[in-house]
């Protein structure tokens, strides 16, 4: 009997040893599956990459609205590259970026207008192939985001192609900019000296610099556009780079650097610096260009000329004294090494703007305002009003 009891009380702490250890086990196991229950719930890049990946598998994507949470520019940086790649390979798509500026846009209805037309007229002709995505890309503030995300509700209910919506915050790019472009600022900026705040008028000067490697190709668009086609169709134009070009884009069809070469002009009285187009170098205009990130990054010419003291001399050689941007660094440098442009057809970016008839240059006007073949894409540019179409 005594011996039955030991056994009794033996067995008894055995099953109480085993009750405890699933105890254990049981509450480990709750403990993994309220992890992953809760951490679904966070907006980080990688939960949402994810749901990219799944929403877009599916046929009616784009009736449910965009996903609107990808934030770039905060702390992912690194992270975004993995994934980014990882997106790419694993589900076999072809992504065609395409980059708008949308700062302020919440303090401005004459930019949330001109927004409604750029992305209404998009939509409406823009079609993709089976496993081809256009991935939208917008440069904001805090407050321009929220609004954006609110109109991109709207604007891409209808999208007949699959897509994607990126917002880069502005500050961080900013900080990541200016150390780049801080030189060149004073020639190409309204103010007088660097301004950090101007910095972000340059991205598409260093884009190649900031992107993530696994981004190859941008198309840099302003919001005051009106497509007339497939906007597809633009991103074909980068087949047809000659050898060394890096960047696509059309010529300015103003009269602008006419204006702003006079000096050198003077004391170049044969140049063909600021003369109309087809024969002379009328410099560009920035609405529509087209960043082939990859050759920019390969190009040492390019990234010389980014340089402060290739600055400085450049703009000393041509007197050149400018206040706009990307686009004013861009025909600078294209006077001296137009082999690393492509020109795209005026059709493309068919500028509307006529402000420098009225302002002494009335009698040579049409020479660069002409544009014969086509229209792609209309540029509403100071304002003017897009023909109705």
């Amino acid at each position: 009997m005594a011996f039955l009891r030991l056994v009794a009380r033996t067995m008894g702490r055995i099953s109480t040893f085993r009750s405890y250890q699933f105890v254990l086990l049981l509450a480990a196991a709750l403990a993994v599956v309220a992890f992953y229950y809760f951490a679904s719930e966070k907006q980080n890049f990688s939960s949402t990459t994810k749901r990219i990946k799944q929403t877009q598998a599916s046929h009616n994507i784009n009736r449910n609205g965009p996903d609107l949470s990808v934030d770039i520019g905060l702390p992912h940086a690194e992270e975004l590259r993995r994934e980014e790649k990882d997106l790419r390979e694993s589900d076999g798509k072809s992504r065609y970026h395409a980059l708008m500026m949308f700062t302020k846009v919440d303090k401005s209805r004459s930019l949330q207008d001109k927004f409604r037309v750029a992305m209404l007229s998009m939509v409406k002709h823009g079609r993709f192939l089976e496993g081809e995505v256009l991935v939208l890309h917008f440069v904001c503030d805090d407050a321009s985001r929220e609004l954006g995300e609110k109109m991109l509700q709207e604007f891409l209910l209808d999208a007949k192609f699959k897509y994607e919506v990126l917002f880069h915050d502005v500050s961080a790019l900013t900080r990541k900019l200016f150390p780049i472009v801080e030189a060149m600022q004073k020639h190409f900026s309204s103010g007088s000296g660097a301004y950090y705040s101007d910095a972000i008028f340059f991205l598409s000067v260093a884009m190649h610099r900031i992107m993530p490697d696994s981004l190859t190709r941008m198309v840099q668009l302003d919001l005051d556009l009106q497509y007339r086609v497939n906007i597809r169709e633009l991103f074909q134009e980068f087949h047809q780079f000659p050898p060394g070009a890096v960047i696509g884009i059309a010529r300015e069809m103003q009269p602008v650097y006419r204006h702003t070469f006079w000096q050198y002009r003077k004391e170049n009285p044969q140049t063909k610096v600021g003369e109309p187009h087809p024969d002379g170098l009328p410099g560009f205009n920035s609405g529509v260009m087209l960043l082939d990130l990859a050759s920019m990054r390969a190009s040492s010419l390019y990234n010389q000329l980014l340089e402060p003291d290739h600055v400085a001399k450049l703009a000393d050689q041509y007197r050149f004294r400018g206040h706009l941007g990307d686009q004013d660094f861009f025909t600078m440098i294209g006077m001296e090494h137009p082999e690393l442009f492509y020109s795209l057809a005026c059709g493309w970016n068919r500028q509307l703007c006529t402000w420098w008839r009225e302002h002494g240059y009335g009698d040579v006007f049409q020479l660069y305002y002409r544009c014969n073949g086509p229209v792609y894409i209309y540029h509403g540019n100071c304002n003017t009003p897009i023909p109705d179409g």
